[in-house]
């Protein structure tokens, strides 16, 4: 049985339609790596019964996004350099990733995901990071080139015996990065795995999660067929999943 994941659209205007979609980067590490099948949930947030759809999915995967989480669901007034917005996915995300941590659901976020695991569980966003006193600059580079813009631009300590040390095998990585928002206020219940040389969380846990529970900063779903510890994160969210069918398929 191919485990399905979930994945939460984005939300986005264009050709004079409203879409729900969902970058093909992580729908194909989610395929060729993970070796899950995943399926695009539609930001409809309330109208979606959770508990049913995480009772029928073997895993939670979000994606990354230009658009960012909304600061009054971290109590924070807002201001343009918060935006954009996409408010849909927010109402859709937030509850789910709460859902999927009760239930044991395996869940793994990325570069926004982790932003809204954050926001999920109680923590704050820092917004232009860049621009603080000590700060690296972790936007993506100028460039209509993906590979340059998905390009390796720092490295990161991983927390030494943490989960993601013993996925990679290794306590210090090479990542890439294309973010101008980071965790501020850790959320309670959330461990630090991985942190970049200006101490930027670059990598997140649940403490005692009943199962696969990781957030990164970062984007391996870009490398994950080519890079080592890209493709080895995807791996362990596919075996989580298939862990998970396998206990589905049995009960």
């Amino acid at each position: 049985m191919q485990p399905i994941v979930a994945v939460v659209a984005d939300v986005r205007d264009f050709d004079n339609y409203r879409w729900h979609c969902t970058p093909q980067f992580y729908l194909e590490a989610a395929m060729s790596v993970a070796g899950v099948l995943p399926l695009i949930v539609p930001a409809f947030g309330d109208r979606i019964d959770l508990g049913d759809l995480l009772g029928r999915v073997d895993g939670v995967l979000l994606s990354g996004s230009k658009s960012n989480v909304h600061p009054h669901r971290y109590g924070v007034e807002p201001t343009s350099d918060h935006e954009p917005y996409d408010e849909a996915r927010d109402a859709t995300a937030l509850p789910l990733i709460r859902g999927a941590i009760d239930r044991g659901v395996p869940l793994f976020a990325i570069c926004r995901g982790l932003q809204e695991l954050n926001v999920a569980l109680g923590g704050t966003i820092a917004h232009e990071i860049q621009t603080r006193p000590g700060n690296a600059d972790h936007r993506a580079p100028q460039s209509d080139v993906q590979d340059e813009r998905f390009a390796f631009a720092h490295e990161v300590d991983l927390r030494r015996g943490g989960c993601l040390a013993r996925i990679v095998n290794a306590d210090r990585i090479k990542v890439n990065s294309l973010h101008r928002q980071a965790v501020e206020k850790l959320a309670p219940g959330l461990s630090v795995e991985a942190t970049a040389d200006d101490g930027t969380v670059e990598a997140v846990t649940v403490d005692g999660a009943k199962g696969f529970v990781v957030g990164v900063q970062w984007h391996p779903e870009y490398w994950a067929k080519t890079d080592k510890p890209s493709g080895a994160l995807f791996k362990a969210f596919g075996d989580a999943a298939r862990a998970r069918a396998a206990e589905r398929a049995s009960t």
